[in-house]
């Protein structure tokens, strides 16, 4: 008896989620197309394989059986994919992926991470951009996916679906001016010296243009081109700085207090582009290890 890899996939995702629904979401098929397909599985199969109960659905025994040799037989599809990418020909360009600083600090290194083991056959071009440049390349179909600030993509045709939430946060020296703090504006923040991003860094741009007029001018003791940079220095106590939570990782050398002002939440999105993809498995597959990443963080 042959099965379809996909439905394979599909049934694994429904078992391992627990809902016809969130597996349905895994495989970016609607509802009714999903629990037809799962249908289907069980009419082949020529009995049960799920439980259906109010609150999702269980494996049945035999589903059990059929899900955990279905996990084997994909593992044993990307491993063989591997083991030919290295015969077939390159695809005719990458999938291009556009997003600013903070994306490309956590969620994207994550995404690719994933994403580029799982499927070696294709290859991925990142660039840095704000959101407005981000959403042009996506527009005039000069890249294939961005992440991108919901506050800059409201008047695009894009499609768009929301990805994460990142709030900024003040780091500096543990023990220092940040200890016991459970909040701190940005004007309390500029009383202090402070280490910053460059003036061409997106993240930078993007404060800049929504402190208020009257804003303080803080004392850069310096500036810096990256994140990777910025966050080792207020670490050593070379001055405060501001930065995406989402890019400090654990560290006992920093104190991390939340920036109060109300234009310090941000939220990221997916944007998808509008020209014909390289691949579209490809693209699909890369905005799902994108949307992993994110509500991995």
């Amino acid at each position: 008896m042959r099965y379809d890899l996909e439905d394979l996939r599909l049934f694994v995702h429904v078992v391992t989620e627990g809902s016809i629904t969130a597996g349905a979401r895994r495989m970016h098929l609607s509802l009714p197309s999903a629990s037809a397909r799962v249908r289907a599985l069980e009419t082949q199969a020529g009995l049960p394989l799920l439980i259906r109960e109010r609150r999702g659905v269980r494996p049945t025994p035999a589903g059990s059986t059929l899900a955990r040799h279905a996990e084997a037989v994909l593992a044993e599809t990307v491993r063989l994919d591997s083991a030919l990418a290295s015969y077939t020909a390159a695809p005719r360009r990458p999938v291009v992926l556009v997003a600013g600083a903070s994306g490309l600090n956590r969620i994207v290194p994550l995404a690719l991470t994933t994403f580029l083991r799982a499927y070696p056959e294709y290859d991925v071009a990142v660039s840095e951009h704000q959101t407005p440049e981000s959403l042009r390349l996506l527009a005039d179909g000069e890249a294939d996916l961005g992440i991108v600030l919901h506050d800059e993509a409201e008047d695009t045709d894009l499609r768009l679906e929301p990805l994460s939430e990142d709030h900024l946060v003040v780091i500096g020296q543990a023990g220092g001016v940040l200890s016991g703090r459970a909040g701190m504006t940005y004007r309390e923040a500029a009383e202090h010296p402070m280490v910053g991003l460059s003036l061409d860094s997106s993240l930078r741009q993007w404060i800049d243009r929504h402190l208020p007029a009257n804003a303080p001018i803080p004392r850069y003791r310096t500036l810096v081109p990256d994140l990777h940079t910025l966050i080792p220095l207020a670490a050593a106590g070379a001055g405060l700085a501001i930065t995406p939570r989402r890019a400090v990782a654990p560290n006992p050398d920093l104190d991390i207090c939340p920036l109060s002002d109300p234009w310090s939440l941000r939220r990221h999105l997916l944007a998808h582009g509008t020209r014909r993809p390289p691949s579209r498995r490809a693209t699909d597959a890369l905005a799902d290890h994108i949307r992993t990443a994110a509500s991995a963080n």
